[in-house]
């Protein structure tokens, strides 16, 4: 069963230690949620009408950030922190663990799918349209980010820090350097 390490929560004060993969995965949702602030802040300056140079780059630098980080932060969740998660309580009613990492998984999907409208939006603002129709779903999309990685963070990194092992957290964070999860 997991020792207790003695670490103060998920997120950490400032860079990470790929030695440390819950405060990697924390370090990763507070990017995920800054991309989320530059988005509103880049629709709200172009209803605005405040196309410029700087608000194309930062378009792409959002849709660059979203890219390099989503993808593999879900597919090291789903299959390497949520099955140790269950693993950890092995003999145990695990019910509830599978519940929270089920929805979770479902909740990637639903961002993975409305990824693809926003990231479509900043593709045409990078490249320089002046004026390029409000996403819609840009506010459900930042809202469902925020809460899912906050949920992430309170819950799952919060269970993960009190159940998995020594060895389990660093299998986890070799899968994370084998995914090339960006740190």
């Amino acid at each position: 069963m997991a020792s207790n390490r003695g670490r103060q929560g998920a997120r950490p004060a400032s860079s990470t230690s790929s030695d440390e993969p819950l405060q990697w995965l924390a370090e990763l949702h507070g990017r995920l949620q800054r991309q989320c602030e530059a988005l509103m802040r880049l629709q709200e300056r172009l209803a605005g009408g405040g196309a410029s140079t700087a608000l194309h780059a930062v378009a792409g630098s959002v849709r660059r950030t979203f890219d390099q980080i989503a993808g593999p932060l879900h597919q090291v969740e789903e299959q390497d922190l949520f099955p140790a998660l269950l693993e950890s309580m092995a003999g145990s009613d695990a019910v509830c663990i599978r519940e929270m990492t089920d929805a979770r998984a479902a909740e990637h999907r639903d961002i993975e799918a409305r990824w693809l409208a926003i990231r479509q939006w900043l593709e045409a603002v990078e490249a320089g349209h002046d004026r390029p129709a409000p996403n819609a779903d840009l506010e459900t999309f930042v809202s469902l980010c925020r809460r899912h990685t906050v949920q992430e963070d309170r819950e799952l990194l919060a269970m993960a820090e009190r159940l998995l092992s020594d060895d389990a957290l660093a299998d986890l964070a070799e899968a994370m350097r084998r995914r090339q999860v960006p740190a």
